[in-house]
């Protein structure tokens, strides 16, 4: 059974950091590409950063380049988001998901493709 569950979500002021974690199962993590994904109130969801599954490949929005970084533990079958320098326009509930067969991780992330999904973790950016 495919399962993925998001933690680490919580109240942090403007500038500070937050890392949130995606614990996989059901599958190898390099089995499918997987992602981060983000959705504010009143506002579509969209991709925040997406890896293929070999990690060969890595695609960022815009508004996270530099201050977001993907990371994963195949050993644990871990994915992680470290986010730095957060902003109150960063506050979303964030998802981690996977897409069987995507076409390619930047159109997962452009496009908020995903097959499996995770429940979500609020992330709040508030002084």
């Amino acid at each position: 059974q495919v399962q993925l569950v998001e933690s680490g979500g919580g109240l942090v002021q403007p500038g500070g950091s937050l890392r949130l974690s995606c614990a996989v199962s059901g599958f190898p993590l390099d089995y499918y590409a997987i992602g981060w994904f983000r959705q504010a109130p009143g506002k579509e969801r969209e991709g925040v950063s997406c890896i293929s599954r070999s990690g060969a490949s890595t695609y960022y929005a815009d508004s996270v380049k530099g201050r977001f970084t993907m990371s994963r533990d195949n050993a644990k079958n871990m994915l992680y988001l470290q986010l730095n320098s957060l902003k109150p326009e960063d506050t979303a509930v964030y998802y981690c998901a996977a897409d069987v067969t995507p076409t390619t991780v930047e159109a997962m992330c452009v496009m908020a493709q995903g097959d499996y999904w995770g429940q979500g973790t609020q992330v709040t950016v508030s002084s």
